[in-house]
């Protein structure tokens, strides 16, 4: 449990920090949002599985990105 809940808290940490990066594109800004939240929430569906947390960073990033490119093209 208490392992879960570090791997959270680094998750959301790593997801503010990334989200106050004034330099960083929409895209890029997009994926680590994305493979961090993704990352958190694979490790807590699967309690603390290397794989789920892996493919939910995967995953994660993958949709960030799109989403960021789609936040670029509108502005």
């Amino acid at each position: 449990m208490i392992g879960r809940n570090i791997i959270v808290i680094t998750g959301l940490a790593a997801i503010f920090s990334v989200a106050s990066c004034g330099s960083m594109s929409e895209t890029t800004k997009g994926t680590a949002i994305g493979a961090g939240a993704g990352g958190a929430a694979g490790s807590v569906l699967t309690n603390g599985s290397t794989l789920g947390t892996v493919g939910g960073a995967v995953v994660g990033g993958a949709v960030g990105h799109e989403v960021g490119k789609d936040r670029e093209k509108g502005k």
